[in-house]
């Protein structure tokens, strides 16, 4: 046996069949692959070629029968390389390293064939070896800069769902190591951009260089085609408008600045304002950039009704109750799925935590009036304030009927749906029978005599008109369900019905 202990490269010869040549276009962007360079390797010496990882796992070429305490020599880094003659086999084997070159090495080179080696032979063999540690050190940077990118977006997706439940804490605190002085702040923007999914990677790393490290960038779990942006910089706004402008295909909605611990309303809102970017020439839209029904309410009275709505809670441990509220507040916005998507939990538990809160409202979700009430309830208590608070008492008793009886939500309720009577169809007629049926197409077109698909052609319809998307539930739909509900086009819900089967039902009242 015949072995090196430093390494440097066989002296250069002149190379007259051009392998070298033929070597160095393995190197080239296209055709970087240590499967071909032992392809290549073999045909060029040529021999039975076996290119190993450490672990003796086989990464490219043939198997070759190597001598145990041979191999842990070279892998070790006790040996470099080493020739050797087993019987009629003429072997070399070369240490193939990582990217640390302290390390063990990161795989080995073996070459078997049955005449001996001879200067060129031997040449090629080093050559390729140096090649092929190129290329894996290239592929292990490239996987572990993978890997900090997954895991840096896992961390963001981390943070953002830990806001979603209002864990302002927790969500600071995994920020810190990262993002230093990111949540410092009590309140922020939420906003959503939305491209064609196969272009989303690419828009996501627009959005984070656009925000200068300002922001919470995240591709969103529920919806494949949107990037969700959280930023306490006030010019976080402008900056994604510059981004959108003059790009087709690209829409972006935010929401009013609200406190951390709001972030799913505020996602709520900027989700909603995306509906209305599509209508909008330059592509984007603000939640605040129109009036909305609870504005419209007596404060006081609207955080009274919600208090006595959600009392059924107050008895829960604070943090189930919290997670509860927070769920059931996603939930309200999309299907079960996307919530489950956006909280890092299962579908299952995103059903069963808002089963249980069904229970203790006694409230019926299938029905749209009940979950437009129970979400004006849910977004009343998380704007609370310590006003409100104190005032409430003073107002105790109200009822829904009552925040509904304001002359300035029937005049919004009025103007709202006062624009569907504009279209040659009863949109309006379709889009209230729609709601009663609870959003079912098939049960609304039973009642109105008509086929399913123009139920749903008649409610798309409405969307442009109303700016607010409807076959998607969400606060754009329910404040379309108040404004019936305002007009006595439909009938209030009944909150606080008994559940006998439930063991959270609250009493019969």
């Amino acid at each position: 046996m015949a072995g090196r202990a430093g390494g440097g490269p066989h002296p250069r010869h002149p190379d007259g069949d051009g392998w070298a040549a033929q070597l160095l276009d393995h190197l080239r962007p296209g055709a970087r692959d240590p499967r071909r360079v032992v392809g290549w390797l073999a045909g060029a010496v040529p021999a039975t070629v076996c290119l190993q990882a450490a672990d003796g796992t086989l990464l490219a070429g043939e198997r070759i029968p190597l001598d145990e305490g041979l191999v842990a020599d070279v892998v070790a880094g006790r040996i470099s390389s080493a020739a050797v003659q087993d019987g009629d086999r003429h072997l070399r084997l070369v240490a193939v390293r990582g990217p640390d070159p302290r390390s063990t090495a990161a795989g080995l080179l073996a070459v078997a064939r049955t005449t001996p080696f001879d200067r060129r032979a031997a040449e090629i063999v080093t050559h390729a070896a140096g090649v092929v540690e190129l290329l894996l050190g290239e592929r292990e940077r490239t996987t572990a800069g993978d890997r900090l990118r997954r895991a840096t977006a896992d961390l963001r997706l981390a943070i953002l769902q830990l806001l979603m439940v209002e864990d302002t804490v927790a969500a600071r605190r995994v920020a810190a190591g990262l993002w230093p002085g990111l949540l410092d702040t009590d309140s922020a923007s939420v906003y959503v951009v939305e491209t064609h999914p196969a272009e989303r990677d690419g828009l996501a790393e627009d959005c984070l260089d656009i925000t200068r490290g300002q922001a919470l960038v995240v591709r969103c779990p529920a919806i494949d085609s949107h990037v969700i942006v959280v930023s306490p910089a006030p010019t976080a706004g402008e900056w994604l408008r510059r981004l959108v402008d003059g790009r087709p295909g690209i829409f972006l909605g935010g929401s009013v600045r609200q406190s951390l611990g709001r972030t799913a309303t505020a996602y709520g809102q900027a989700v909603s304002a995306l509906a209305v970017a599509h209508f909008r020439p330059d592509q984007s839209a603000v939640y605040a950039e129109r009036t909305h029904p609870e504005r419209l309410m007596d404060p006081a009275a609207l955080h009274a009704w919600s208090t006595a709505v959600l009392a059924p809670l107050d008895a829960l441990p604070h943090h189930t109750r919290a997670e509860l509220l927070a769920t059931t507040r996603l939930g309200l916005e999309a299907t079960a799925v996307n919530a489950a998507k956006v909280l890092g939990v299962s579908r299952n538990t995103v059903r069963a935590r808002m089963d249980r809160v069904e229970a203790l409202l006694g409230a019926d979700f299938s029905d749209l009036t009940v979950r437009a009430a129970a979400h004006l309830a849910l977004n009343t208590q998380a704007a609370r304030t310590e006003d409100l608070v104190r005032a409430a008492p003073r107002a105790s008793g109200v009822l829904l009927a009552d925040l509904l009886a304001s002359p300035a939500l029937h005049a919004w309720a009025q103007d709202l749906l006062d624009r569907l009577t504009q279209d040659g169809r009863d949109l309006r007629g379709t889009l209230r029978a729609w709601i009663a049926a609870g959003g079912n197409a098939e049960r609304a077109a039973q009642d109105l005599g008509m086929h399913a698909q123009t139920v749903r052609e008649h409610v798309r319809g409405a969307e442009p008109v109303l700016e607010r998307q409807l076959l998607a539930a969400g606060t754009d739909l329910y404040e379309v369900v108040l404004a019936h509900l305002v007009l006595g086009d439909l009938t209030a819900p009944v909150l606080h019905r008994a559940n006998p089967g439930q063991p959270d039902s609250p009493v019969h009242r």
